[in-house]
């Protein structure tokens, strides 16, 4: 899928010149993640940063991270070298 933003959009944005991309992924990830469209995995790939960037995003938004029991179980099974 592709969206098209006009040109005229993009300049009304006033962001620097090359960083309209970057910002309009990761704000779109954001949203995305905080509406539990999108697991944080996906939603770092769609904003093309590393899990630990996203959260660290996360975290400068203040948007709390959805952390399922599924995922505490996944983690304490790691902890524990299983």
């Amino acid at each position: 899928m592709e969206i098209v933003i006009p040109e005229d959009i993009i300049t009304a944005m006033k962001l620097p010149k090359g960083e309209a991309e970057r910002e309009l992924r990761l704000d779109l990830a954001v949203i995305l993640y905080q509406r539990g469209v999108l697991p944080l995995g996906k939603a770092a790939k769609l904003a093309r940063v590393t899990k630990r960037e996203f959260l660290e995003e996360l975290a400068k938004r203040k948007v709390p991270r959805h952390y399922t029991e599924r995922e505490l179980a996944e983690d304490v099974a790691f902890a524990r070298g299983e």
